[in-house]
């Protein structure tokens, strides 16, 4: 099994993956674009396991490696260094925060397709990019756990695929396999498994106060392997960008 986790962004969803790799037992090398010194808090938190690095250092790190950065900043994943890698692709795609990209409103590809084509030696593999982080992180179960969850994974890579099947295994999550980056469009913004099956009916009415404390206080609704299914086998696909969530990892 994997044992170091590479992870380029530390953002929400960057940040509940780290804390569930280390509860894990795994080491992770954290990265983002300010530079390892801004991660000492993070690194400190999370103990001996874990450390700070530049981009391309957690790339070629990392027995895996999670790109959990804007869809504006892909380009600037190091490529060279991920080459030959396992790249897992948290992503999406947010017009109103990345701005239009004119070959994803066309339909010619799916935003993780766009991510393959720029990290061409890679094998990218679409996964955590359907569950909000506050979920993502107290959701997790043992394997076998009868409440546990499952998020559903897409790659053109089998052996990739697998690879991060066992990953969120080992995290607490079991997979659904939707098959290739081009069918990686079932679980972005504004399908049926986005966001939405995970959370809670939210009250009307609260304030904004409050709706903070309800997203934290919450407990989220477990959503098993054949939910998931359905709710992949059930999407249509619709404009590019979909419905941006009340939380999104920045």
């Amino acid at each position: 099994m994997t044992e170091t986790l590479g992870l380029i962004g530390t953002g929400m969803i960057g940040g509940a993956l780290a804390r569930l790799a280390v509860a894990a037992g795994l080491d992770v090398v954290l990265s983002n674009s300010r530079g390892p010194e801004t991660l000492s808090g993070l690194v400190a938190e999370l103990g001996a396991r874990a450390r700070a690095a530049t981009p391309a250092e957690a790339a070629l790190a990392g027995d895996l490696v999670v790109a959990t950065v804007p869809l504006s900043a892909y380009e600037r994943l190091p490529a060279a260094e991920l080459a030959g890698r396992t790249v897992i692709d948290t992503m999406n795609y947010y017009p109103e925060r990345d701005g239009r990209v004119a070959v994803l409103d066309e339909g010619g590809l799916t935003s993780s397709a766009l991510v393959q084509r720029h990290l061409a030696g890679a094998h990218v593999v679409k996964a955590f990019n359907n569950i909000d982080f506050h979920r993502l992180f107290t959701l997790a179960r043992p394997s076998g756990a009868p409440d546990r969850s499952a998020l559903p994974l897409a790659g053109d890579d089998e052996a990739a695929r697998a690879r991060v099947a066992r990953l969120l295994d080992t995290l607490g999550y079991d997979a659904v396999d939707t098959g290739t980056l081009d069918a990686s469009w079932r679980s972005e913004p504004g399908t049926p498994v986005y966001v939405q099956p995970y959370l809670r009916t939210r009250p009307k009415g609260l304030s904004e106060e409050d709706k903070q404390s309800w997203f934290f206080d919450t407990p989220g609704v477990p959503v098993p392997a054949d939910r998931v299914r359905e709710l992949t086998a059930a999407a249509v696909r619709g404009p590019a960008g979909g419905s941006r969530a009340a939380v999104i990892d920045d």
